[in-house]
């Protein structure tokens, strides 16, 4: 039985230069006890089917024609205060970002607590009672329930809005890219409490995300969008092991898989369509490979396929076989074989050298530990760090959210100050570069951000967005002009006099984070660090990205430290790959070595919990008991011991080294590595799977 019908539904934005058809004619039904995935790119109008179900447009949006109905009524039809009790009552929605979502004013249980009295007669205490039992339904301690959400972790802060969303036991749960930023363990542990709450409760899932292989692990079904229009839909099996499209082939290809170090994803070229006006011919013909005169006169219908429960919008669906192979080819989409970025390539000399490298920062006191002297507590961020980077080098960082990767990243490019160890950049003491020289610093290294909305000023153009560094550096204006529009181009947005004059705001995001990365590359830098710069991007964007970043190493002699939480693309683009946990590298060496052969418990977590795009492969979900220990006060011996399943007395009592376990090309902090079992007889059993209970802290 159907819970939720759209049928031809229509949206359009208005805005100072016309309207925008952000929907056009979708169509899709989700049963109850079924789980819907939306997926496509960013424009799409995935989030915007949502929105005009909840009634969530903003001010400029409308929605045109077609329908929505819940449980055979009219949503479309009902009055504001109706449509607030829908959905609460029936209908929740868990928002993209838990940090604007919650009040930071105000308790997360009491945020909760209000919206159960606002919708249920029931008593403060007895809804307390219940925020309690919501907080242990979804993994967090009850008794934090009176923290504010500044207290929680990223991840943590994701589950109080889960359980703020079934606080009424909806039937049906939206939830729009709930895991977003965040690292793929945190996501395994987000996706698999939607799940398991959703199963317990018996509601359905309408699951939003440009990650194919979140779909893929969760959805039953799933349409995939483009331009406003479902361009393939169906059961997932159907869909993702066999696309008919040539659109979800390419969304497909881009996904980057660990498995496949040595294939580089096939990215789709160009951008998502201007819809100023609705599509007349295909919504995709001008990125599509196979496109021809009759994709440009009529955008095709969409049919149903042979196989139950399939349809597709492809005038050459019956080429489907042939156009799958074809689409493994990046050829077919234009774009040339790179044999230079095959990992053969000659590494240059060292450009970057840590040694021991440290970033505390010091924790407030009250004015009476001020007054008696007490020592403050500190929150080592980056606690001993060792490594190097050489020209012509990627090397990949990678950990959970507050691991310190981001932190070390802006310490080596001196926008935090080192509290101790060293670093030596281009054969000289930083020291020296501090004392008067910064200058000179920054025209060798560089560091894009993780979003240019904060990175990039909203009232420039992206003519001086560019420019500025060489203003800064003292460039004559004719130069000025001529490497604008050299690196506008390098960074494939061409012709660079399209982009000179516009602003950030009229970019899409893809085209904003090149601007950041041109912006960064016009003083021919010799080092870059790139902080998370793909993590808001989608799958396509995001391989066009890591292509750049691998070309420019590659063909520029730059050596580049890539931070991410993204294992899979890191693993595309790095030549060698650092795993940090709690403020230290606990895993170091040749990308293939470790994705081949990991030997700390926690880098195979993380490779383990990487997504599968392919849903007819099972994959065990990691989940690792507890969260992170407080970095203020770390436990004793290796600070992964209490979630690790594999640790021992001599885990509790001492750190290993870096060079404990591994071997020439890899290194990690491990006493008992991935594959050899522990000797003590008192210890928890073993799981090779990188999951399992916590073992006791020894007396």
């Amino acid at each position: 039985m159907s819970l939720l019908e759209i049928d031809d539904l229509h949206v359009t934005y208005s805005t100072g230069d016309g309207s925008v058809h952000a929907i056009n004619g979708v169509s899709f039904d989700i049963d109850e006890g079924v789980n819907y995935g939306l997926a496509g790119e960013s424009g799409s109008g995935k989030s915007t089917a949502a929105e005009a179900v909840l009634g969530l447009l903003p001010e400029n949006g409308t929605v045109e024609s077609g329908s929505v109905t819940f449980k055979g009524q009219d949503l479309l039809a009902l009055s504001e205060r109706e449509r607030r009790d829908v959905l609460w009552e029936d209908i929740a929605y868990i928002p993209q970002s838990a940090m604007d979502a919650l009040d930071p004013v105000m308790t997360t249980g009491a945020q909760i607590r209000q919206a159960i009295q606002t919708h249920r007669n029931v008593t403060k205490s007895k809804a307390r009672d219940r925020v309690q039992e919501l907080f242990d339904m979804v993994g967090l301690d009850p008794d934090r329930i009176d923290d504010y959400p500044h207290e929680f972790s990223g991840g943590m802060r994701q589950r109080v809005t889960i359980a703020m969303a079934l606080a009424l036991d909806p039937d049906l749960i939206i939830a729009d890219e709930p895991t977003t930023g965040l690292d793929v363990i945190v996501q395994d542990k987000i996706i698999d409490k939607i799940i398991e709450i959703q199963d317990r409760i018996d509601s359905s899932l309408l699951l939003i995300t440009h990650e194919v292989g979140v779909i893929a692990e969760t959805c039953d079904e799933l349409s995939i969008l483009y331009g406003g229009k479902v361009m393939e839909q169906g059961s997932v099996d159907n869909v993702l092991v066999n696309p008919t499209n040539p659109y979800t082939m390419g969304l497909k290809n881009s996904f980057p898989e660990i498995d496949n170090v040595d294939e580089d994803p096939v990215s789709i070229p160009g951008s998502p369509p201007d819809l100023s006006e609705p599509p007349t011919g295909c919504a995709f013909r001008d990125r599509c490979p196979f496109a021809d005169e009759e994709c440009y006169e009529s955008h095709p219908d969409l049919v149903d396929l042979p196989n139950r429960n399939h349809r597709s919008a492809c005038h050459y669906v019956d080429n489907a076989a042939q156009m799958r192979r074809d689409a493994g080819d990046p050829r077919t989409w234009g774009i040339e074989t790179d044999t230079a970025s095959d990992g053969d390539h000659e590494r240059g000399e060292v450009i970057l050298e840590t040694d021991g490298l440290e970033k505390w920062y010091t924790q407030s006191q009250s004015l009476l530990d001020r007054i008696r002297g007490d020592e403050p507590n500190h929150v080592r961020a980056v606690d001993g760090v060792s490594l190097s980077v050489r020209k012509s080098e990627v090397l990949g960082i990678a950990g959970e959210s507050g691991c310190g990767k981001s932190t070390l990243g802006e310490t080596v490019a001196l926008l935090e100050e080192p509290t101790g160890g060293s670093i030596t950049f281009d054969d000289t003491d930083i020291e020296e570069y501090q004392d008067g020289n910064m200058k000179a610093f920054r025209e060798k290294a560089q560091i894009i951000f993780q979003d240019p909305f904060d990175s990039l000023n909203p009232r420039q153009t992206v003519r001086r967005l560019v420019g500025e560094p060489l203003a800064i550096h003292d460039r004559d204006r004719d130069t000025r002009a001529r490497r604008v529009r050299e690196t506008l181009e390098r960074v494939g947005l061409t012709p660079a006099e399209k982009f000179l004059d516009q602003y950030p705001h009229e970019l899409s995001g893809g085209q904003r984070q090149r601007v950041a990365i041109a912006r960064a590359l016009v003083l021919e830098p010799d080092f870059l660090v790139c902080d998370e710069p793909a993590s808001m991007l989608d799958v396509s964007l995001k391989v066009n990205l890591l292509n750049l970043l691998r070309r420019l190493a590659d063909e520029e002699d730059i050596g580049i430290i890539y931070i991410s939480h993204d294992l899979a693309s890191l693993t595309q683009v790095s030549d060698r790959l650092a795993i940090m946990y709690l403020g230290r590298i606990i895993e170091q060496g040749d990308t293939e070595a470790i994705v081949e052969s990991p030997k700390h418990p926690y880098t195979e977590s993380l490779l383990r919990a990487a997504p599968e795009k392919d849903p007819s492969v099972s994959r065990d979900r990691v989940l690792l008991e507890g969260e992170p220990p407080n970095p203020v006060d770390l436990p004793s011996g290796c600070a992964f011991a209490p979630r690790c399943p594999k640790a021992q007395d001599e885990c509790y009592r001492e750190e290993p080294g870096l060079d404990a376990a591994g071997g020439p090309n890899q290194s990690a902090a491990c006493y008992f590595p991935v594959g050899e079992d522990p000797v003590a007889d008192d210890g928890p059993a073993t799981d090779d799977a990188g999951t399992g209970s916590t073992p006791q802290e020894s007396d």
